[in-house]
């Protein structure tokens, strides 16, 4: 099958066939708080690192059917501020519960029972249990388009990161002690348990 995209297609098999096929996606646990002291978390599976130096993470909301941003997009532009929290394999079913379509006026933390702990440099709240996490502050948004399905880039200025020793070997974070998981299509995850390595080629 190809799929030719200058043609018009229904947005949801798009979405399918993009989410489905570049898998697995890190996630983002996203906290922040809103401008009515609302504290709010959310996972965004849309997310990587886009520069070292500075180190900036990029995070997408593919924009909601029935308003113009989520709840996170929304306590970004206002308070600037927020954490992502890293989701280890113990955290995936408050992770998902999270995701629920709680009112703006209810805290997903205490919605779901996330135990938290007061972050460094930001004023949103960090998941306890996350053995890594980054406290960032807003760089920019770019939208891409403002319809229903489109995306707004999220572009976040890390501040501070959070290692919990435990993961921590030669000061570099161990991938299978942190234990991270990844989301595939539909309602699919995967662990990062079989991981095996393969040494970077140097050409002479």
């Amino acid at each position: 099958m190809f799929l030719d995209l200058t043609q018009h297609h229904e947005k949801p098999s798009i979405y399918n066939l993009l989410v489905g096929g570049i898998t697995p996606r890190p996630i983002a646990w996203i906290s922040t708080v809103s401008v009515d002291g609302v504290d709010n978390i959310a996972p965004y599976s849309f997310f990587t690192v886009a520069s070292v130096n500075p180190p900036v993470l990029s995070v997408t909301q593919v924009n909601p059917r029935d308003k113009q941003n989520k709840d996170t997009l929304t306590n970004l532009l206002a308070n600037k501020e927020c954490v992502v929290n890293i989701v280890s394999e113990q955290q995936v079913e408050q992770m998902n519960q999270s995701c629920a379509n709680y009112s703006s006026l209810v805290s997903e933390f205490a919605a779901v029972g996330i135990d938290s702990v007061t972050s460094e440099f930001v004023t949103p709240l960090a998941v306890k249990g996350s053995k890594v996490r980054y406290e960032c502050t807003l760089r920019e948004v770019i939208t891409l388009s403002e319809k229903p399905g489109g995306g707004q880039i999220m572009l976040l200025d890390v501040r501070g990161i959070f290692i919990d020793d435990s993961v921590l070997i030669d000061e570099h974070i161990d991938g299978q002690l942190l234990a991270t998981v990844g989301k595939m299509g539909g309602d699919d995850f995967t662990k990062t348990a079989n991981v095996f390595s393969l040494k970077r080629p140097v050409v002479k």
